[in-house]
């Protein structure tokens, strides 16, 4: 095996780790917080719907330049190629382990996003970035919290106003719950057909898997409340009933995540492995399965040894959560990125689900929210991409001055 795709395929195991540890941890951080799961129960789980995610609907060809962040035709030389992605994905994985260290959800695609700018800055100037995009990352930044709290603040409201706060909860808690818990699986029915089996248009993806998943999901909690509703608790009963959608939806969230993050520890081991064995850079590049079992093991491996701080962060330290609070998070951070995928809006999911966690607890009002991790969290976020690419700059340098 050539040396540096060795050394690439290290570095891109420990990039994987370093998104199992922070990003990962996302997909159950609010099952934990609203005590559906336990710790325990969620790293096994999240461990193991991220490896299938990675490995058997992760993308079969990945871009050698991540995202088109920088012009390919101005980085000609293969081996360039090889130091600045080893660069990127060491960068990004330090990045990741200070953020995770501090419980700090960043996101995984900002971070190799600035660790690619970072040698591509160096290597050839600030023309090499395709700012276009550079401003849709920005962007990102602002949008997908914004809209995930807007959507969740909403959400948990009305599901407040057609539950809890009926005149008759019982009665309300018996139509409206499998309302919501369908209305929530026509959702993940087509983000599974779009995200994880990577199909083409929102309509057929609605039609074929969204619809069918959401009507036999409804159909199945209206028969299975009528059977077992506590009636002498509503509230509890209701509660109950959310716990257990609470743990699919995460899983779900779990299993599409090693779909599509994969690529984010995987894209530049593929874009070496194309130069080292075949010399061709700059091109689209088929991906061979034990790359992906690389990236899905390193993933599984960082939920189970590291990702309980991110999990603690996001599921217990933002806002006090509950099983339909938990719940509300999952459906509106799930719809928001399938709406944002559908529209090509530049969406994070992290920053999604962060900014979903936020709304539900603005919906008790302000005090619910602890405004000091948040302001770590946000400031956190704004130097994601300026401190992986000064990384990642200074990393390129020494490589070739060393080479």
């Amino acid at each position: 095996m050539d040396p540096w795709l060795m050394v690439t395929v290290v570095v891109g195991l420990a990039m994987a780790w370093a998104i199992g540890a922070n990003d990962a941890a996302n997909s159950m951080s609010t099952a934990v917080g609203a005590k559906a799961i336990t710790a325990r129960q969620a790293v096994l789980i999240a461990g193991l719907l991220e490896f299938t995610g990675a490995y058997f609907f992760g993308k079969s060809v990945t871009e050698t330049i991540r995202k088109g962040i920088l012009y390919p035709n101005k980085i000609a030389d293969p081996q360039v190629l090889v130091y600045g992605s080893i660069a990127a994905l060491l960068a990004a994985t330090l990045w990741l382990l200070i953020a995770t260290k501090f419980g700090l959800p960043v996101s995984t695609t900002h971070s190799i996003i600035g660790g690619i700018t970072g040698y591509g800055i160096v290597y050839a100037g600030l023309s090499v970035v395709n700012w276009g995009k550079m401003t849709q990352v920005v962007l990102s930044w602002i949008l997908s919290p914004i809209v995930g709290a807007v959507m969740a603040f909403f959400v948990f409201k009305a599901l407040t106003h057609t539950v809890f706060e009926s005149r008759n909860p019982v009665k309300s808690a018996r139509l409206w719950s499998p309302f919501w818990i369908g209305l929530a699986f026509v959702v993940i029915g087509t983000m599974f057909y779009i995200k994880v089996l990577h199909g083409k248009g929102l309509g057929t993806g609605i039609l074929l898997y969204g619809i069918p998943t959401g009507v036999g999901v409804f159909l199945l909690s209206y028969l299975l409340i009528r059977l077992r509703f506590p009636i002498s608790d509503p509230f509890i009963g209701v509660e109950g009933i959310f716990k257990r959608v609470q743990v699919i939806t995460s899983g779900y969230v779990a299993l599409a995540h090693g779909a599509n993050d994969v690529a984010n520890a995987i894209g530049p081991v593929a874009a070496v492995y194309a130069v080292a064995s075949m010399g061709m850079a700059g091109m689209k590049v088929p991906v061979p399965r034990w790359i992906l079992a690389m990236g899905g093991l390193g993933i599984a491996i960082g939920v189970a040894t590291y990702g309980y701080r991110v999990m603690e962060t996001v599921g217990k330290r933002i806002t006090e959560l509950t099983n339909t609070r938990g719940f509300t998070i999952d459906f509106s951070a799930a719809t928001v990125v399938l709406v944002a995928s559908w529209l090509g809006m530049p969406i994070s999911t992290t920053h999604t689900v962060v900014g979903a966690v936020i709304g539900v607890g603005l919906a008790r009002g302000i005090k619910a929210i602890n405004k000091a991790v948040v302001y770590d969290i946000i400031i956190s976020w704004f130097v994601t991409v300026p401190v992986a690419a000064a990384i990642s700059a200074v990393i390129f340098k020494l490589m070739l001055l060393v080479g």
